[in-house]
């Protein structure tokens, strides 16, 4: 399955973007209240409109970076945030990323990749994380598409793809999703081996 650069500019686009929130997602929110380095080098992989990096921005966490193939995710987040720095949003692909950061933050990225990258993800985030660096963020528990993102999957499938990298500190139900992903979601915060 092919999830062209094209594929996601079209969605948003056409603003057929229905995994958007349209605000920072509860569970993230909640983390990023508790993180007193401001200076953290933080990744938000295939980003989207990216509400997490805004909050963040805004809530003085300037060394923020999001990675998107949509031209249109990056400029919307530019639009509600002018002052986000140009050369933090980076219009390219994840894979293709080679700098190293303390923090990413998994929000919807790694549920819309074709399932057959998933292995290769584990592997690109330990590579892109300092050592002792983190891998926070939401997956989704559920069974979901199987021919279109998002794709779901499980803990024991999950954990599979990222226990031979990363430390599982946290890895559990998520107890305060979005109200339309009650029960659908995991919480995960993951430390590069």
């Amino acid at each position: 399955m092919i999830l062209s650069e094209k594929f996601w500019e079209n969605k948003y686009k056409t603003n057929k973007i229905g995994w958007d929130l349209g605000e920072v997602s509860p569970p993230l929110k909640t983390y990023f209240d508790q993180l007193i380095n401001k200076d953290l080098k933080i990744l938000i992989p295939g980003g989207g409109n990216s509400y997490e990096a805004e909050y963040l921005f805004n809530n003085g966490f300037k060394n923020v970076y999001v990675v998107d193939v949509s031209k249109t995710a990056l400029e919307n987040i530019k639009k509600r945030v002018p002052n986000f720095p140009n050369s933090q949003l980076i219009l390219g692909n994840f894979f293709d990323l080679n700098d190293t950061f303390d923090l990413a933050i998994e929000q919807t990225f790694f549920c819309a990749i074709d399932p057959n990258l998933r292995e290769k993800y584990a592997f690109k985030m330990k590579d892109l994380l300092k050592s002792k660096g983190k891998l926070v963020g939401l997956l989704f528990d559920a069974k979901l598409n199987t021919d279109h993102p998002p794709f779901g999957g499980n803990r024991k499938e999950y954990t599979a793809y990222f226990e031979s990298y990363f430390k599982m500190d946290v890895f559990t139900k998520c107890y305060n999703s979005f109200h339309n992903r009650q029960g659908m979601e995991l919480f995960i915060k993951l430390t590069k081996n």
